[in-house]
Order: structure tokens, then sequence, then C-alpha cells
């Protein structure tokens, strides 16, 4: 589905967002028959509260405070999602930036996942306040939009093929060029463990491979693309089974990432990377304990078949790093243990560079998509060396299982500003702007950072 703002018509009504604190003091000045209204049902100020108001006064939305706005993130949604059918202009004195983060909000919320069954449309539609980039903000919504509706696809549906159709119907809207290497032909072309991974599914690996941009900065985007995940021989339970449809989340969000990029015209040469493959079980599939020669040369012993990201991923950043990108970012639904220190909310990255870390976390702050980071330490590199190879896939123990897994990851990349996200994609519960269901994690922080982090 496409997010818009509407268009200001004469049946626009104004809403007013106001917090605890100017609720009482405006609803004091209104005419009684308003004021009886709101005390009626109970306005207070507080955030998810929406009052459509008696005659021409139009509607109000709490804003809470401080303290309750401190516990969540776009608060005007968590209201305009309770306001009846109708185009809205809104009236408040927040700030551009704040103001940009809830017109987004309002967008996000009217995304519906109905590919499948009919959904409810959000009533309230939104004019673009004055003042703001309207097209921006619809560029972001709609790429967020893009990588939800891809990890919500059951994997009936969103296989290696449907997800490289994805990306040839991105890559036509935004005129990209595009590669796609499929099944023998990944060996052929050295890019083994894709293939090895994928082998066992009825439906063939491959290596997306988009290009987009022809001046600036070299921007290399790498995003794991395993369109379901059983664990191969080391079969996962059926409650570990249940939303792995959502392990291509890292290529959705690269892709939704993508979108944003290319729509706000960001001045970079873009290449964005997708290893897609099912990892399944079959006669052919790969064991635990075999050895596998990486595109890079690097061995990487198997001990565990469901740490198989890492292995897609490998080489296609090897491919990445060959092209000297000036920054490669990778996206993944990579590791439990990520979701076990920070749960869903939050999107890990391992990064080295300081400069890059300082563009990241303030784009964070400001465009409500909070990222924390994660060491890439180093004393933790013999845990992944078992001896008998270069690297092994799943080390024992248990321990720091994203920080041992984004070590593995960077050392087929020598470009030295590299960035890795270890997302989960998934919002476990209805929230403001955010339904239950796929979900983009990191890609707004990143979109607002990478002028700095790129010196364009």
């Amino acid at each position: 589905m496409t997010l818009s703002f509407a268009a200001r018509t004469d049946t626009t009504r104004p809403v007013r967002l106001l917090d605890d604190t100017a609720a009482p003091s405006w609803l004091a000045d209104q005419p009684e028959p308003v004021r009886n209204w709101a005390e009626t049902h109970g306005f207070t100020g507080a955030i998810g509260q929406a009052l459509l108001l008696p005659g021409d006064a139009g509607a109000i939305v709490g804003y809470g405070n401080t303290k309750s706005r401190a516990r969540g993130r776009f608060h005007l949604a968590a209201g305009a999602a309770k306001l009846p059918a109708g185009t809205y202009e809104l009236v408040s004195d927040l700030a551009p930036g704040t103001l940009e983060v809830e017109a987004l909000g309002w967008l996000l919320a009217s995304y519906r996942f109905d590919r499948y069954k009919d959904q409810s449309p959000m009533g309230a539609e939104l004019v673009a306040p004055d003042g703001l980039d309207a097209a921006r903000i619809t560029a972001i919504a709609n790429g967020e939009a893009l990588s939800r509706s891809l990890i919500n696809t059951p994997a009936s549906d969103m296989g290696p093929s449907d997800l490289e159709q994805a990306a040839r119907d991105l890559a036509s809207t935004f005129d990209a060029q595009i590669n796609v290497t499929t099944g023998e032909d990944l060996i052929a072309q050295n890019f083994p463990m894709i293939h090895t991974v994928g082998r066992a599914a009825d439906r063939a690996p491959r290596l997306i491979d988009m290009k987009w941009g022809n001046k600036g900065p070299k921007l290399a985007l790498v995003g794991k693309g395993v369109c379901f995940d059983t664990g191969g021989l080391n079969l996962k339970p059926g409650s570990s089974m249940g939303l792995m449809k959502k392990d291509m989340g890292g290529s959705a969000a690269v892709l939704g990432l993508a979108h944003m990029i290319m729509a706000t015209g960001l001045p970079v040469q873009l290449r964005v990377l997708i290893p897609a493959v099912e990892n399944s079980v079959s006669g052919n599939a790969f064991r635990p304990q075999d050895i596998l020669t990486s595109r890079k040369g690097l061995t990487v012993e198997i001990n565990n078949t469901d740490a198989e990201g890492r292995l897609v991923l490998a080489d296609a950043l090897a491919l990445a790093d060959e092209g000297e990108p000036d920054l490669i970012i990778s996206m993944a639904t990579l590791t439990g243990a990520a979701r076990v220190a920070v749960g869903p909310d939050l999107a890990p990255y391992y990064t080295d560079d300081p400069e890059l870390v300082s563009a990241l976390e303030a784009a964070a702050m400001s465009t409500a998509d909070p990222v924390w980071r994660m060491p890439f330490h180093a004393p933790y590199e013999a845990m992944i060396e078992p001896g008998i190879a270069d690297l092994d896939n799943a080390p024992k123990g248990g321990f720091a299982g994203s920080i041992t897994a984004a070590l593995f990851l960077r050392r087929f990349v020598d470009t030295s500003r590299y960035m890795h996200f270890d997302i989960y994609g998934w919002q476990p519960s209805d929230a403001p702007a955010r339904q239950k269901g796929g979900v983009g994690q990191g890609t707004r922080a990143l979109l607002d950072a990478l002028p700095q982090m790129l010196n364009l």
C-alpha cells in the first residue's frame, strides 16, 4: 500500500495537540458546550486520548507529559488512530524536528497489511503540516511500509524468487540496474556458501545485486534474505520456527532503506546485495562438521546448521568489499542473543568508527528510531577459531552470541568503515504507529545519518 498525506478540503478540521498542562487552560477558554463535552469524556491531555469537539471546534489529541512521552514514541499517532474519519490539519507548537516525527507517525499508523484479508482502514487523514518536507516524509513512510509488507508476507509467497521480484520492482521504480545469480551459477561465480545454505530447498538460492546512482560516495547495503529458516539438519523446535518468515528481515530493511535513499535522491552510488535462500532439510542439506570454503577463501567449520545467516552474508560481504565502497552496512535478523541483550525495540549495531557512531546516535534520537551500540570485542576472536578451519560458525558455550556473529562477519570485510545491525524486524504487540508484525529498524536513523557519514 502507498502512504500519503491528504489534500486540504473545505471540510478539513483542525486537530490540536494538547499536553496535560496545556489542556486545562485551553479548554477553559472555550465555549461552554466544548468545555462540558471534554469534561464529560474525561479529556485530560493524556497520551492516547482523542476527542472530536462539537460545532466547528475541530478535534483534540492528548500529548501527555515529558515523563509519559519518554516511555514511548509517535504519541500523536496514539490519538489520531482513534479519531473519526475525516481530514485533519494539525495545530501545535512542536519544534520542526518533533513535528516531523509525529507527522511520520500519523502516516505509519495508517499502514495496513491487507494482502490476505481486508483490514479496516484508518479513517483520519492528515494534511501535511506547513514547513515540513512532505515528499521526504512520504518517502520514509513508504520505505518503512515496504519493509513491513515484505516481512509480513509468509514464506509461501515470499521465497527467494519472490524476494528477487520485490527487488526488481523497486529497481524498476527508480531506474536502477539489477543482476541476479541463481542456482548452480552461484558456484560458477564463486558464491559457494550462499549455494550451500540454499541448495536443499526446492526454490533455488540466489544473490540479488542492485545498483543505483553514478556519482558521489559508494554505499553498499547487504541484507540477510533467509526467506524461511527451518534450522536445517539442526532442526528448530516448532516454538522457534513460528516466526521464521521474518528471517529475511535484514533484506526487507535494506530494500526499505534503498527506497528512502532513491526516493529522496541522496547523491550516492548505491549497491544493494541480498543473498536470498531458504534453509531447508533434504538429502543434500549441509551438515554439522562440514567445512566450507567461502568466496574470500576463508574456511568455515559448521557446528550448527541453524547459524546459516552469517554464512550467506559472508559471501555477499566479500563481494561488497571487492567494490571498495566508502561504507558497508549489513543488516540481519541474525541472533537470538541480541534479543536477550536489548529486547525487540532496540536495533543493536556494531562499528569501530567513532564518526559513524556519533552520526548514528544523534540521528536515532532525532528520528525516534532507537539503536544501541555493541562491541566488536577483540578478545572474543578466539571463540570463532575452531583450529580445524579458519572460522567456526557456531562457537560452543553460548556466550556473547551476537558479538561472535558480528566478529565472524567482520572477517570478510577489509573496508575500514563497516557497520553491522543485528535487528529483530518484528513488533511483538501493537504500539502507536507500529502494528504487531514486521517492522523496519535502524533505517530511518541511517537515512538521517548518511549525509554526515559520507560527507554529502
